[in-house]
Formats: C-alpha cells, structure tokens, sequence
C-alpha cells in the first residue's frame, strides 16, 4: 500500500516457463524508448511470439479468482507432505513456503543463519536430488536453491512426489 514504482520490470516468472521478461512505466518514462525516443531498447529474444503467446496464457491464468490462494495451498500441501514423509523415516527436514516458492534443508530446523546453512550435509542432499530424479521427480539440483510449484500442479503431482520422497527418505534414514 502506497508504494508506486516508477518501474516494473518482470523477469522470467511472466513467461510460464519460457524466456521472457517485460517491463513498463509510466507513459513519461515509456515515450523516452524507440521509436517515440531516443533510447534504443532490445534483446535477443524480444518480441518472440511463442514467448509472448506464453506470458500472455500466464497473465490469463493468474487473473483468475483465487488463483494465488490455491497456488499457496498446493505449494503447502507439498511442504507439509514431504515433512511429514521425512518425519515418518526420521530424516531431518525443515521448510517454508509462501505462495508458490519454497525451500528446505535436511536439517531439524530452518537455519537462522549462514553458519547453520553450512550444517547441511549435501551428499545427503545428492542422495534425495537422485533418487527423486530416478523417481521422475525434478527438483532443483543445487542444494541451496528455491522450488516452485505452478498453477498446473495437481494435488495428485503433489502425491507422486510426496510418495517418491518418501521412499527416498527411508533409503536416508538407513544411511
């Protein structure tokens, strides 16, 4: 409330998974941009219609009613699942979200600083990144990076995966 940017630049969230990014201003500001003015503005993908057509879909879908409650939920639902699937094998886990990102660490609890980051054991973070790949689950591959749930995740994709940690993690809890 009461913060107005003078402006908005949107990286590749906006392209639904395609490379993309928008930004936009005032008419002001906009006018300075060819070729109603002299700053000269380009990329190397700008104006690519099967990106554009992506963004435009994107936009489309979050506009709707409700769209981010349930995005917020589906993400929750996997952060709740898979903690309860770690604790059932007495893994190690901790995790938050908010709407559709979220982070974990195979820790007892979130880290409060760099120094208990650092107390992540990443061979045991290569053990789950593996094993759900070799489950046909994707997470990201870098132990401190964030995941992200999509408006076309469905509560049995969340299932799948919930699943598929769980079996990891009893292979976890033996080592």
């Amino acid at each position: 409330p009461g913060f107005k940017p003078d402006i908005t630049v949107l990286g590749k969230v906006i392209g639904g998974g395609m490379p993309l990014a928008a930004f936009g201003g005032p008419r002001a500001i906009m006018e300075h941009l060819a070729p109603l003015g002299a700053v000269y503005q380009a990329g190397t993908l700008s104006g690519n219609p099967v990106a554009t057509a992506c963004g435009l879909a994107t936009l489309r879908e979050i506009r709707k009613p409700g769209f981010f409650d349930a995005l917020s939920a589906t993400t929750r639902s996997l952060v709740d699942g898979l903690a309860a699937a770690a604790a059932a094998e007495g893994v190690p886990f901790s995790a938050d979200c908010e709407g559709g990102m979220f982070g974990f660490f195979l820790l007892p609890a979130l880290p409060q600083n760099y120094a208990q980051v650092l107390k992540t054991d990443s061979t045991r973070f290569n053990t789950l990144f593996h094993g759900l790949l070799d489950r046909g689950v994707y997470i990201a591959p870098a132990l401190y990076e964030a995941g992200f749930v999509s408006g076309a995740h469905t509560a049995s994709d969340i299932e799948a995966t919930v699943t598929a940690a769980r079996e990891v993690f009893k292979i976890l809890s033996k080592e």
